[in-house]
């Protein structure tokens, strides 16, 4: 495994100068002094961990871990505050992508590549639940992943709230909808859900959202490719800004 980190000072180090990792991997029965501190910056700082046995740290690493693995992110992770405040600064019609539970690395990639080649201000994705962010991903997005803002967030639900308090309008893409994205302004501030393909979008994030939005489908095939369908809605929404 690339970009892994062993030891409790280094990643206490590391914590310190603002890095988060993907997630941790604890053995289970640590204790003492800095430990106790390690766990506090962990859980204070919503990094993603689990506890896990010793064998199970001696499987991926024969250096000496102390107990602790950390898998660093590949990228740098911007706050849903400096997310919503780039927005603002921009023409006033910003445009960001969130991504519920898309789980493989293909599809991030895609996602994120066409994202930033439609100059969409940003995207926000679960903390867990999702594909992470790793060399793969990366080398799907064509490098798309290191060059847009990139939000985690451990609660899409209060994230999507916080949105809507700014004025940011929450379109789902969904086909649970009668109205087409053709239908929808998208001539504003607002932010496209996609959901999973197995399971399409959450359905408590359904019921939140401002509006729902379908493709229209022609064939007999029910559903379009996650990535495939955000490319056609998010440069749906940068045709009815040019008009």
């Amino acid at each position: 495994m690339e970009n892994l980190l062993f030891g409790i000072r280094p990643l206490l180090e590391a914590l310190d100068e603002g890095k988060l990792p993907e997630k941790v991997l604890l053995q289970k029965g640590l204790s003492g002094d800095n430990f106790k501190r390690l766990f506090k910056k962990i859980r204070d700082k919503k990094v993603p961990f689990q506890m896990v046995p010793a064998e199970k740290l001696k499987k991926i690493t024969k250096q000496n871990h102390q107990g602790v693995i950390a898998y660093l992110s590949l990228i740098y992770y911007i706050s849903i505050e400096n997310l919503v405040k780039q927005f603002d600064e921009s023409s006033g019609k910003g445009l960001i992508v969130i991504i519920d539970r898309i789980t493989d690395i293909r599809n991030l990639g895609a996602i994120a590549r066409t994202a930033e080649c439609a100059g969409v201000h940003g995207i926000i994705m679960p903390s867990k639940g999702s594909a992470s962010i790793n060399a793969d991903a990366i080398k799907t997005s064509v490098g798309a992943l290191s060059r847009i803002p990139v939000c985690r967030e451990n609660d899409l639900m209060e994230a999507i709230e916080f949105l809507k308090l700014c004025g940011i309008a929450i379109i789902a893409c969904t086909e649970r909808s009668s109205q087409s994205i053709y239908e929808t302004n998208m001539d504003r501030p607002i932010a496209l859900v996609f959901g999973s393909e197995e399971k399409g979008i959450s359905n408590y994030l359904l019921n939140i959202a401002d509006e729902k939005a379908a493709i229209p489908m022609k064939g007999k095939t029910s559903s379009l490719n996650v990535s495939v369908a955000a490319g056609i809605a998010i440069f749906e929404a940068l045709r009815q800004r040019a008009s």
